[in-house]
């Protein structure tokens, strides 16, 4: 580990191995959605109604994936497939109320967890963190090809 970016590379690692939803609590019981769940539904909100097509250049996925994932996201009442809100011929994804108000409860449980992991950060500490983080994602999605909407 004689370079830092060795040592960028086992910290990531190890956050990779931590779930923010066991440092708050939060269990399925309050609206805990599988972490494909949490992060579709999230790029469906910021985005609007997307296609298969869409998710999969956006997440970089094959469409069968996709498929399998919004078919359950669906019976679950997470998502509904409507039709095209431009009047294109495929039929899109959109958030359902129950999908916005699991995905709001689960988002808030990760702040509480973050919450309590950064209680001994200062706020300047805090905003430097999340400002390196929001950084090294946006030049991930450079090379990647693949931006994230931010608000």
């Amino acid at each position: 580990m004689d370079r830092p970016t060795h040592l960028i590379e086992y910290e990531t690692m190890l956050l990779g191995r931590y779930t923010l939803r066991v440092a708050s609590g939060a269990g399925d019981e309050a609206g805990g959605l599988e972490r494909s769940a949490y992060i579709l539904l999230s790029r469906v909100r910021a985005e609007g109604p997307m296609s298969i097509r869409q998710l999969s250049d956006a997440f970089g996925l094959d469409q069968s994936t996709l498929n399998r994932q919004t078919s359950a996201m669906t019976r679950a009442g997470l998502l509904e497939r409507i039709p095209d809100p431009e009047g294109g011929i495929a039929r899109k994804f959109r958030i359902t109320r129950d999908g916005a108000r699991r995905l709001d409860e689960h988002r808030e449980h990760i702040v509480a967890g973050l919450d309590k992991v950064l209680a001994g950060w200062t706020p300047d500490e805090v905003a430097a963190f999340a400002a390196y983080l929001k950084r090294f994602n946006i030049d991930i999605e450079r090379l990647s090809g693949r931006a994230w909407p931010r608000p």
